[in-house]
């Protein structure tokens, strides 16, 4: 069975399949329950004012999202995949994760952009130790969330002592993902990526 040329309907149908997967819908479905609760419970009113805090969330979010899956995709094409499975591969131990390490703590932005980007890594081949070295790194050891939170709010040396105890700890969920053989995301996204070109 041939694969349905890009553009085609058969082609826009697989896309949204993939896009508004079983995950989309339970939130979906946990979305519209609440909504209905509140609506129950605390009338027109509360219902009106969470809906109005909603949209302007998503208005603030959408551009981000939208500009950090453009620049994923776009590193996905650009990204020469053989070296980055060279770079990033189970086979290269340590040294791998502290690659990976360094990326989180140097990637700024958000969930949205640090998400992308271990996308990316999955689908050109990094092991499971290395996608969770890197969002452990981005999510306690950012340089920009050092930056704008923990040094004005808590001072240099707080940040300093953070950071120092924080430090292996990428490294050491790196490890034991790679001790748990946790591969399977990884294979599933480069498989998927593989098929979808």
């Amino acid at each position: 069975m041939t694969e349905p040329r890009a553009g085609s309907r058969g082609w826009w149908t697989g896309l949204l399949r993939d896009a508004f997967g079983p995950t989309f819908w339970v939130f979906a479905a946990v979305a519209a329950v609440l909504a209905a609760a509140t609506y129950t419970i605390l009338g027109r009113d509360s219902f009106e004012i969470a809906m109005s805090g909603d949209l302007e969330i998503l208005a603030g979010m959408l551009p981000r999202i939208v500009a950090a899956q453009i620049v994923a995709g776009l590193v996905w094409v650009l990204m020469p995949r053989d070296r980055v499975t060279r770079l990033l591969g189970t086979h290269r131990g340590r040294r791998g994760l502290m690659i990976a390490t360094a990326a989180g703590i140097v990637t700024p932005g958000g969930p949205v952009s640090a998400f992308s980007f271990l996308a990316v890594m999955a689908g050109a081949g990094a092991d499971g130790g290395i996608l969770v070295a890197y969002i452990t790194s981005w999510a306690l050891l950012g340089m920009q969330r050092i930056v704008v939170w923990d040094v004005p709010f808590m001072g240099a040396d707080f940040s300093a002592l953070r950071f120092c105890v924080c430090l292996p700890l990428p490294l050491i969920a790196g490890w034991i993902a790679r001790r748990c053989r946790y591969t399977h995301a990884a294979v599933g996204l480069a498989n998927r990526a593989d098929g979808s070109t």
